[in-house]
């Protein structure tokens, strides 16, 4: 089988039991000649109710569906269903026995044992008629078709009460059938109930690919499922991109292959533009009533995250699959080259991002990938402490990380040691401000061997320092996939550095406050705990859990929590007022520079190019 695979593929579901269905049912489908098992006639089982009957009997039930039947499942466990029978009669005490028993019963005129423990309503010898048996049998339908959490609240509260009274025996009991009836009705996520008709459509997208996944369900079951990655447009969004799609799908079918390919609903992740041309458009296509919705709760919402979740994994497969084609990396440095017009292919580049929260905490990071991979060994953070403004912040990193590239920057004179893991291009998260910010660094460091440009969100426009508009690479070509990732790689880790250095800061500034509490006590409380939300709701107890945090300690520490509501206040004014102050200054290694100087020069160096 590994020889002759050429291709690997997976759909995600939320447990093993979903898992086995979809495997059995597909298995069935394609006859696939590795597969031994689920091969034979055998199918699932059924939990039926036969409503074609004089006297309705619930039973399990494997093979081709009856007619006045009425199907519930299917489900893995044969012996889950069992014990939930067991456990639904005692709530609807209908026919559970044979026909033979059934008659035999009768003529004897004497109930069997289940009749005599109240688990039938022993319509043999005429205890119910027949009518009221079937409101038994119909009742018992309409609980399994919606959804039982009223029941299940129902044995917790019976169960708490026979704990409460100390009858443990009963209590256990109600538990284990609790156990079960869950195991037994916890329906597949993709089946759904009724015989539904559905094709389920998931959207997930960034700014320039978006991974379509289309679940077809028809009598209830998956009987099919198809993904692919398409090419977004610079103005469309996810609404028209839907609209497309399903157009799309059904745009080829005609006559009786539409009345079979074009289901009577159609599910989608998001709303659609112009949701009632495209349903009159289906519903003239197919000859009957097509609706189109987003579904909102139940057995449907859970299906579409699921289906979602396949749209996710398989976006994230594809850009895994071209980033480490080497083909495509090579095409990507060679038209970063062109298009960007540098001398050599960009062997080595770094990006720089800025995050911050409201001018507070701004932290740097910046990448590396070398060859068109990430290089993590070589990421680095910086904590801009000094400065509230995203250019002054930039200057500040590039003058941090390019410091000893400068002439006389490093302890070592020799030119070759100086230069070598120099970047071919730097890119900075952002437009032409930005841009200029890195130039004046680089500039005042007297650097000018390292290409600079910017990648600016939604429109991904090229900025370069040298030219007063954007360059717009197409789309589809791999240069800008590269610069995409790069820029999402330094996103991504700045961010995680801002929040880390945020929630680590907030935590160490309230418990400051508290009296008697050491540096090495407040490390292990933060270690602890990790959160101010998460100590603030902790116990006492919980909190002498630390080491060398005693009662009294621990009282402390939760009445300065409990009051620090007016200090954080204060401190975040006092934030909001030195943020206020024009000049913000730079100082590393004798560079000085405000933020008005550096937005001045930017303005002029624009204006000098117009």
């Amino acid at each position: 089988m590994v020889n002759a695979a050429c291709a690997l593929d997976w759909v995600t579901v939320s447990n093993e039991v979903e898992a086995l269905q979809l495997e059995y049912s597909w298995i069935k489908q394609y006859d696939p000649r590795f597969n031994v098992r689920y091969r034979d006639d055998k199918s699932y089982p059924y939990l039926a109710v036969t409503m074609n009957e004089q006297f309705p009997r619930v039973q399990v039930m494997r093979g081709t569906k009856k007619p006045g039947v009425r199907y519930f499942g299917p489900y893995a466990h044969a012996w889950a269903i069992r014990e939930t029978v067991d456990q639904l009669l005692r709530v609807f005490p209908m026919r559970s026995c044979s026909k033979g028993v059934f008659v035999r019963h009768e003529r004897m005129q004497r109930p069997c044992l289940l009749g005599d423990i109240g688990r039938c309503s022993a319509p043999c010898v005429e205890r119910v008629t027949e009518q009221q048996h079937r409101e038994i049998a119909e009742d018992l339908c309409r609980f399994l078709s919606g959804r039982p959490d009223s029941f299940i609240k129902s044995i917790e509260t019976r169960m708490q009460a026979a704990s409460a009274e100390q009858d443990y025996e009963r209590a256990a009991r109600l538990r284990d059938d609790l156990a079960a009836l869950r195991r037994a009705l916890a329906r597949s996520a993709v089946v759904l109930p009724d015989g539904v008709d559905a094709d389920v459509v998931g959207v997930v997208s960034d700014e320039l690919q978006a991974s379509v996944q289309v679940f077809h369900i028809r009598g209830g079951r998956v009987t099919g499922q198809r993904g692919f990655i398409v090419e977004r447009t610079v103005d469309s969004d996810d609404a028209h991109l839907l609209e497309q799609l399903v157009m799309q799908l059904y745009g080829d079918e005609d006559g009786a292959d539409a009345m079979m390919a074009i289901p009577r609903e159609v599910l989608t992740s998001h709303p659609v533009a112009d949701l009632d041309t495209l349903a009159a458009w289906l519903t003239a296509k197919r000859g009957s009533k097509v609706t189109i919705a987003v579904p909102a709760r139940g057995s449907k919402r859970d299906l579409m995250e699921t289906v979602v979740r396949n749209a996710d994994q398989s976006l994230n497969l594809h850009k895994v699959r071209r980033a480490s084609d080497l083909s495509s990396r090579s095409q990507a440095l060679e038209q970063l080259q062109e298009y960007l017009d540098l001398p050599l292919a960009p062997l080595r580049i770094e990006c720089i991002d800025i995050s911050g929260h409201h001018g507070t905490d701004l932290t740097a990071s910046i990448v590396v990938f070398e060859d068109g991979l990430a290089k993590k060994s070589e990421y680095r953070k910086y904590a801009i402490t000094d400065y509230k403004d995203d250019l002054a912040a930039m200057y500040e990193a590039v003058t941090r990380r390019f410091g000893r590239f400068a002439p006389g920057g490093s302890t070592d004179n020799d030119e070759q040691q100086r230069t070598r893991y120099r970047p071919g291009l730097l890119v900075v998260d952002g437009g032409a401000p930005q841009v200029q910010a890195a130039v004046a660094a680089l500039t005042a460091l007297d650097i000018d061997f390292i290409a600079v440009c910017g990648l600016a969100k939604r429109l991904e426009e090229v900025w370069l320092p040298s030219e007063a508009d954007p360059v717009i690479l197409p789309r589809r070509s791999e240069g800008l996939f590269l610069l995409q990732r790069v820029r999402d790689e330094a996103h991504r880790f700045a961010v995680a550095y801002h929040r880390q250095r945020r929630g680590a800061r907030a935590i160490a500034s309230v418990l400051d406050e508290v009296p008697g509490l050491g540096p090495a006590k407040r490390k292990a409380v933060l270690k602890h705990f990790g959160s101010v939300r998460k100590l603030k709701a902790a116990s006492a107890e919980e909190v002498q859990g630390v080491p060398g945090v005693g009662p009294v300690l621990a009282q402390a520490i939760l009445a300065t929590l409990s009051g620090s509501g007016a200090g954080s206040s204060s401190a975040a004014n006092a934030a909001g007022n030195s943020s206020s102050n024009p000049e913000l200054t730079a100082m590393n290694g004798g560079i000085n520079v405000t933020t008005g100087e550096l937005l001045g020069e930017a303005n002029n160096h624009v204006a000098a190019q117009d």
